[in-house]
């Protein structure tokens, strides 16, 4: 799953300090549902500002440490993109695909029962160069995505529902 939009709240702007990273409603719930569920639950985010120079791999770890507190852990691994576009290229950034392969290969994960749930165009992208099936999350026209829901629980739940 992605982070920024799905996890924490999308808040505009490079979200790096603890202070300003701030777990969305159901986020908990929906990663503890998933678990119980043997859901193997893996972050692909793309953090550019490293790249960038407003903020270093220190301060994301930062968050995310913050992240897996209020999440009781629930987290297995993270991968995280420094790269952007305007200082290096880089096939681990999305909507290229190199971190998803990387977790797909290191875990043993068959593409066809891995979800990717992503509050971006550029979420699905990656996910499909993968043949991943994908969730939109967000306040997207109905339409935008085959599968789409108003949130990560919203998804998780309807994630259980279809793998009955």
């Amino acid at each position: 799953m992605d982070r920024d939009g799905v996890l924490n709240v999308e808040r505009g702007d490079y979200t790096w300090r603890p202070s300003d990273f701030e777990v969305e409603v159901g986020v908990p719930e929906a990663l503890s549902l998933l678990k119980q569920n043997g859901y193997l639950l893996i972050v692909i985010t793309n953090q550019a500002g490293i790249a960038k120079g407003l903020y270093t791999k220190a301060d994301v770890l930062a968050c995310h440490g913050k992240l897996q507190q209020t999440c009781d852990n629930a987290i297995d691994a993270i991968y995280m993109a420094p790269g952007h576009p305007s200082v290096s290229e880089s096939l681990s950034r999305k909507p290229n695909s190199l971190m998803l392969e990387r977790a797909m290969a290191k875990y043993r994960l068959d593409p066809s029962q891995c979800w990717f749930i992503g509050d971006q165009l550029r979420d699905v992208q990656a996910a499909q160069k993968c043949n991943i099936p994908a969730v939109l999350v967000g306040p997207y026209p109905v339409g935008t995505h085959t599968y789409q829901q108003k949130n990560l629980l919203a998804a998780a739940q309807w994630l259980l529902v279809q793998q009955k």
